[in-house]
């Protein structure tokens, strides 16, 4: 069987850029009244690709290829007007990371109030 590396890589190559597109990982842009937003992603990559043989006798024992894409929303651009901001997706800001921190809070406050009340006064 003849493994041909450059044809190989340019097939996965072209799937891998018809894959890996914003649109087909987490949508296109939109409008969210007076902002338009548009997603950004994060794509890594990595080829790899052997034969194992004899080079004198063009004779080949094994072979294969392979390919992996890791893909990450990572966060939107933000524009209204004229001004423009990044808004990162997996990361609590405002009133959110206060909620996340809520359940702990209340967790620590039962604790003392708890060992208060062991502790005869």
């Amino acid at each position: 069987m003849d493994l041909h590396h450059e044809e190989l890589m340019e097939k996965i190559t072209d799937f891998l850029k018809s894959e890996t597109k914003t649109e087909t990982v987490i949508g296109a842009q939109f409008e969210l009244g007076e902002f338009k937003c548009v997603p950004v992603i994060k794509t890594g990559m990595g080829f790899g690709s052997a034969e194992a043989g004899q080079k004198e006798t063009h004779t080949t024992e094994g072979m294969g290829a392979g390919a992996g894409v890791g893909i990450e929303p990572i966060g939107f651009l933000v524009t209204k007007g004229e001004e423009i901001s990044f808004i990162e997706t997996g990361k609590s800001h405002g009133l959110s990371a206060a909620f996340e921190k809520v359940p702990d809070l209340i967790e620590k406050i039962y604790n003392k109030r708890t060992t208060k009340e062991e502790v005869p006064a």
